[in-house]
């Protein structure tokens, strides 16, 4: 029997007395007693018995037709609507970050709407999604992000057409190095120590601060806090992490429960965005602050220095808890590192 197939149903008597009928479905037998798996108020057996037969055979026709009408299967097909809304909210229960999932919900409500009032989602629709943002980088970023409900979407059964928009060349963004980072940290240091002990790890130790850094246990570290070690679903790159700690960083450390934030003595780190407003801050109670200065300047910082000691783009790597040298060596051509000496350019 082919897999997608059904035989007619049989009117069948249990050795109790009560009718069913039988039926192979997509090579599974069923037999059905009533007509609920179809929604159905007919049960034979609750007729007297002389009716019984006739009744399993009005059910027989009925659970045929309606196996037929909803192409050889109980569940009924889901509408568009209906298909898109499970789609998404399989996607957005996936492991992703909270901002990543936000951009993807706002998009899907974008892409929900446009169903709802107009049946479908047409390529033109989403090429004016990206298509507004003049700037490139909002443009590749929104043609990423789209992309990615739209390819989920499409390969789930979802009709809707994929994206052709090409990704744009982006201007790149020079990164310059903190010149006085230790008179930084100074001036950090009087505004809030909870944000100049995050500068300092992000210099010294080269962790990101909204996430690594935020949610530090003293748990996080050896006994001596000469080292710290965080598991891959503490890090971007997914691999644990072993991140050896200065003398000038322990010194401002004083170790506490093994559950509790290193920054806010309880178990529950600070919100997501607490590092990021108190810089904000810092910068307007401090106008000689460079404007293009932020907290991820520290860390540029520190690979800079790092690669002009050692020299090894493997040692940066580890670092920097890249994934791959790869990612490194993009990471290097946003800094400012002399790739060429004086010496090395054409004398006459």
């Amino acid at each position: 029997m082919p897999k997608s197939s059904l035989s007619y149903p049989k009117v069948c008597k249990h050795k109790d007395g009560r009718y069913y009928v039988d039926f192979n479905l997509n090579s599974k037998r069923y037999r059905l007693f009533n007509g609920k798996r179809i929604n159905s108020s007919l049960a034979p057996n609750s007729y007297p018995t002389k009716l019984r037969r006739s009744k399993a055979i009005l059910l027989a026709d009925e659970v045929y037709r309606y196996l037929v009408s909803n192409n050889y299967s109980f569940n009924k097909p889901l509408t568009t609507l209906e298909l898109f809304d499970s789609l998404i909210e399989a996607k957005l229960k996936e492991p992703l970050s909270v901002s990543y999932k936000k951009t993807l919900n706002v998009l899907s409500c974008c892409l929900r709407e446009e169903l709802i009032s107009r049946g479908s989602i047409s390529i033109r629709f989403l090429h004016n999604i990206p298509l507004k943002y003049a700037n490139n980088t909002s443009y590749n970023t929104a043609r990423r992000h789209l992309n990615v409900l739209v390819n989920c979407l499409a390969d789930n059964g979802f009709t809707i057409e994929r994206m052709t928009l090409k990704t744009r060349k982006q201007t790149e963004t020079l990164h310059k190095p903190i010149s006085d980072v230790k008179g930084l940290l100074d001036e950090v240091y009087k505004f809030n120590k909870n944000l100049h002990l995050c500068c300092l790890l992000t210099y010294c130790c080269l962790l990101r601060p909204h996430q690594e850094i935020r949610r530090l246990k003293w748990g996080d570290f050896n006994t001596d806090l000469s080292l710290i070690r965080l598991s891959g679903d503490k890090v971007k790159s997914k691999r644990n992490r072993l991140v050896p700690v200065p003398q000038i960083v322990r010194s401002y450390l004083s170790k506490s429960d093994d559950n509790y934030n290193i920054f806010t003595g309880a178990e529950k780190p600070y919100n997501s965005d607490y590092f990021k407003t108190l810089f904000r801050r810092f910068k307007r109670s401090n106008k000689s602050v460079n404007e293009s200065i932020t907290l991820y300047s520290f860390r540029h910082s520190g690979a800079i220095e790092i690669f002009k000691r050692t020299g090894s783009i493997t040692k940066l790597q580890k670092a920097m808890g890249h994934s791959s040298i790869n990612v490194s060596l993009t990471y290097l051509r946003g800094l400012e590192i002399a790739e060429l000496k004086e010496e090395d350019m054409p004398m006459v």
